[in-house]
């Protein structure tokens, strides 16, 4: 039994970033998924992929895989390096880009 802890990205559909400081203990696939050959589903014998647990704190995930004998990685964050640009930006007077409307 294997386990991936993470924190999850920001969604890409909304600006914000709720539920990003959590971290997860999702655990791996064991048996592989089959598909129903009538209606054409997709469906697994292993329930525990449908186990997610959540974590404040990576060390509080890793204590918990450590203490149930769980067989883990951590996968780190990727930080994002953002430019903060704003608003009033596009109408500077020393703008690189030629002004085009």
């Amino acid at each position: 039994m294997s386990a991936k802890i993470y924190r999850p990205a920001k969604t890409a559909m909304q600006s914000g970033k709720a539920k990003t400081h959590l971290w997860i203990l999702e655990f791996d696939q064991e048996a592989p998924r089959r598909i129903d050959p009538i209606l054409g589903y997709t469906s697994s014998s292993d329930m525990r992929q449908q186990v997610r647990l959540t974590f404040e704190s990576q060390e509080q995930a890793e204590a918990y895989a450590q203490r149930e004998g769980i067989q883990y990685r951590v996968i780190p964050p990727k930080e994002v390096a953002r430019q903060v640009v704003s608003y009033t930006d596009n109408f500077r007077y020393n703008r690189i880009q030629p002004w085009t409307h």
